[in-house]
């Protein structure tokens, strides 16, 4: 299969190279000294489960790739308005789409810029970083993608099928789902309260969890993104918080949320993406949400001193 992957971060770095790895034909869409590594000494994943390299086509002008049968997204969501215009080029008449960015907007966003027929919408599970240019450090063995089609009625696809087992056969555990909304809203229960109280206490989880006082705050932010997203039409186990909660527990003492260590770093973050949405959703449905709207309105703040959009 054709591939080409928007943004060689972490994310698209590491699932771009098990596909290259499996023998597809994967192209990065880069720029700068990612794009000069990725041409200079391949792609590079330092792994628990094995370290390993390789050496796909790299390019800034995605025209220089031209069309392919899949298109992944993975840069940062605060990069949209520059990046997205970059797939036009990547999509011809069967190209598939697949956002793996966080929030619940990206589907719509990518689908003003190359139409709804050829988005998917997926979420992924999965402990990476960027040590540098062109090196990926893989932490565990999580290496999950929850996907599905993004828009219409729930369903699977004959593309969704075809494309699960592509994904499969590059060893990623790949979950083909019919309601891609429900499984955007699973991980933003979990992560939305998380990445906040991990970012506003700038530490990683492992200072926090055993806390009788972060865990009644994480719960409680986790209760208010719940009733959102039951509110939304999310199909949502009875026990999703707890679930999310005993996921907490499980995670790596030194996980660090990628908002914290942009926040720490002065970078610009996923705020909007993680929490904005979550917060001007519950205003629609007149649902309280104090904990989320504390911490929405502190880390906006914080944020390289940017106010939230639409703070009141």
């Amino acid at each position: 299969m054709r591939i080409a992957v928007l943004g060689a971060g972490a994310v698209g770095g590491f699932y771009g190279a098990c596909l290259a790895r499996a023998g597809h034909e994967v192209s990065f869409v880069a720029r700068g000294r990612n794009l000069a590594a990725i041409r200079s000494s391949g792609m590079r994943v330092r792994s628990d489960l094995g370290d390993f390299a390789v050496y796909p086509a790299a390019e800034s002008d995605p025209a220089r790739v031209g069309v392919v049968e899949l298109a992944i997204v993975a840069v940062k969501t605060y990069s949209n308005a520059e990046a997205l215009p970059l797939l036009r080029p990547l999509v011809g008449p069967g190209t598939m789409v697949l956002t793996l960015q966080n929030g619940l907007d990206r589907a719509g966003e990518v689908a003003a810029v190359v139409g709804e027929g050829h988005v998917l919408a997926g979420t992924t599970y999965i402990r990476v970083s960027l040590e540098a240019p062109g090196e990926v450090q893989h932490v565990g063995t999580a290496r999950r993608i929850a996907f599905g089609e993004a828009l219409g009625p729930p369903r699977i696809t004959e593309r969704v099928a075809r494309l699960e087992e592509v994904l499969r056969g590059a060893d990623v555990h790949a979950e083909a789902v019919a309601d891609s909304r429900t499984a955007l809203w699973e991980k933003l229960v979990f992560l939305a309260p998380i990445a906040a109280l991990t970012a506003a206490a700038r530490l990683p989880i492992g200072r926090l969890r055993t806390s009788p006082e972060f865990r009644e705050a994480a719960l409680r932010a986790m209760r208010e993104v719940e009733a959102v997203a039951r509110a939304e039409g999310a199909a949502l186990s009875a026990d999703i918080c707890q679930q999310k909660l005993a996921y907490t527990d499980a995670t790596s003492p030194a996980m660090r949320t990628s908002l914290m260590m942009d926040l720490v770093a002065g970078r610009p973050t996923e705020v909007e993406a993680l929490l904005g949405g979550v917060v001007r959703r519950a205003r629609q449905h007149a649902i309280a949400t104090p904990a989320m709207q504390t911490l929405y309105v502190v880390l906006a703040h914080s944020a390289r001193g940017h106010a939230p959009v639409g703070a009141s």
